[in-house]
C-alpha cells in the first residue's frame, strides 16, 4: 500500500485530566500515515486521484484545536475517524499524537498514542 505522511504538525489544544491543562492548554504534535493506492494520481498527475494535504492538515487542526478531550487516545481515535470518513481514497490511517509537556513527574521526552484504524 502507498503511504502519505505528514509528519510533526504542531497544535494548541486545551486535553487532558487535570483542570490547568483545560484551562490553559499545551502544545501537541501529530504524525499521520495516510494509506491508500497512489497509482491512479501518480500515472494521470491528477490531484482528484490523491487526497489534499491541505485539507487533511485542516481537519487535523480541527480536531486537535477543537473540543476539549480528557484523553489523548480519544484525540486520536476522533482524527482517525474524522480521516476516514472525510476522504474516501483513503484506506487507512496511523495517527499519532504526542504530548511533549504532560504534568507528570519524572525526566522524559514526551508521551504518545500511537493507532492504526481501517475501513471496516
Amino acid at each position: 500500500m502507498d503511504k502519505i505522511y505528514l509528519n510533526q504538525m504542531q497544535f494548541w489544544g486545551y486535553h487532558g485530566l487535570f483542570p490547568e491543562e483545560n484551562k490553559l492548554g499545551q502544545r501537541f504534535n501529530v504524525d499521520l500515515e495516510l494509506e491508500l493506492d497512489l497509482h491512479p494520481a501518480a500515472a494521470t498527475d491528477d490531484m482528484t486521484k490523491s487526497i489534499d494535504y491541505g485539507a487533511v492538515y485542516e481537519v487535523t487542526r480541527a480536531v486537535v484545536e477543537g473540543e476539549a478531550k480528557k484523553l489523548v487516545e480519544t484525540v486520536a481515535q476522533s482524527l482517525a475517524d474524522k480521516l476516514l470518513k472525510q476522504f474516501e481514497r483513503l484506506d487507512a490511517c496511523r495517527v499519532k499524537v504526542t504530548k511533549p509537556d504532560p504534568p507528570i513527574p519524572g525526566h522524559y521526552q514526551s508521551v504518545a498514542i500511537d493507532i492504526h484504524r481501517s475501513r471496516l
